[in-house]
């Protein structure tokens, strides 16, 4: 088995200094690197800036803005059997980026956002033979949100967790397939977590 794994933040640039970005650590995606390694597979790993070293063994893409992962993640898909998209990506990004250091002027400042590249969406539209696992963090009316995501997304299964995961080493979630189906919940550190879901798509997944 081959898979590419999205995993950490993205970073939207205000200026040359400043951005708009989440405090993903990146961990429940390394972890899901690192489980599906032990277990023989290959791994490709789509990463935004973390503070972690990639897993031994893998192959390592570091990316920065949104569109990066983005056309990362649209290339190297091809050769994979499927994706876990665990990345927390930026939803939107200053219309214009201003070039330099923004001075600050005493007044208010304003900026024009607009929505980023959904990658996950592009990577379900195009998965052809190849499986789709999405991450959904979700605050207000979780699992219909989730669903919604899995929908849209064309994703084979979603995993749900809430925004206590964000920056944590443990996390609790709820597995849902394409049928709307809760097929496992999991709870323990992301490093259980993971193994727990690598574990699942090693007898359940085919491409």
């Amino acid at each position: 088995m081959r898979i590419l794994v999205t995993a950490g933040p993205t970073r939207e640039y205000f200026d040359d200094v400043r951005y708009l970005s989440n405090a993903s650590s990146g961990r429940m995606g390394y972890a899901i690197v690192a489980a599906a390694i032990a277990r023989g597979w290959e791994v490709v790993l789509v990463s935004g800036p973390v503070e972690l070293a990639p897993p031994v063994g893998c192959e390592y893409h570091p990316v920065v803005t949104t569109a990066q992962m983005r056309d990362a993640a649209v290339r190297l898909f091809p050769d994979c059997d499927g994706v876990i998209a665990a990345a927390a990506v930026c939803d939107y990004k200053p219309k214009e980026r201003i070039q330099g250091k923004m001075s600050k002027s005493g007044g208010p400042v304003t900026f024009d956002m607009i929505e980023t590249d959904d990658v996950l969406a592009e990577l379900g539209r195009c998965k052809e033979n190849r499986w789709v696992v999405g991450f959904a963090l979700e605050a207000q009316n979780p699992r219909e949100n989730a669903l919604q995501k899995l929908r849209k997304k064309n994703c084979d299964w979603i995993v749900l967790n809430g925004p206590e995961a964000i920056g944590a080493e443990s996390n609790s979630v709820e597995f849902i397939n394409a049928e709307t189906d809760t097929v496992a919940h999991w709870t323990g550190t992301k490093t259980e977590v993971a193994s727990a879901l690598i574990d699942w798509l090693a007898e359940h997944a085919t491409s």
